[in-house]
């Protein structure tokens, strides 16, 4: 249990830091990613991707990180708060121009040989959405 809390612990880390090599590092070559209210994306590389396409458009911190195992350190969850910054235009959301947001987000992981395989990414859009539109 130890060891997936430091694994989670590091991938955030990195995250903070725009690490994006170290946080790839904690990827399973295989990982599945599962977008927000979206699709299924496999591999590093996909995932490599999705940060270039994130990294384009937002400016995010993790805030109040709770990391959760389960007993034999297969299966992992994490509470957090984003804060961010729209900076430039995503498609099919609204247009951008640095608005900043904060809400709560989370995710689900499993793991398997130190690595983290699958990661399944939640926040509420539409809290996202009305706070970007100034609503």
């Amino acid at each position: 249990m130890s060891d997936a809390i430091a694994l989670i612990q590091r991938y955030y880390d990195a995250f903070n830091r725009g690490d994006w090599e170290a946080m790839l590092d904690c990827l399973a070559d295989d990982v599945a990613h599962d977008l927000n209210q979206g699709g299924r994306e496999h591999g590093r590389e996909a995932f490599r991707a999705f940060l270039a396409r994130m990294n384009r458009s937002y400016r995010e911190q993790l805030q109040k990180i709770v990391v959760m195992a389960s007993a034999d350190g297969l299966r992992a969850a994490a509470e957090y708060e984003v804060h961010g910054s729209y900076l430039a235009d995503d498609e099919g959301l609204p247009p951008a121009h640095g608005q900043r947001y904060v809400l709560p987000g989370g995710a689900f992981f499993d793991l398997r040989d130190g690595r983290i395989s699958r990661v399944s990414n939640y926040y509420n859009l539409a809290d996202w959405i009305a706070q970007v539109s100034g609503g």
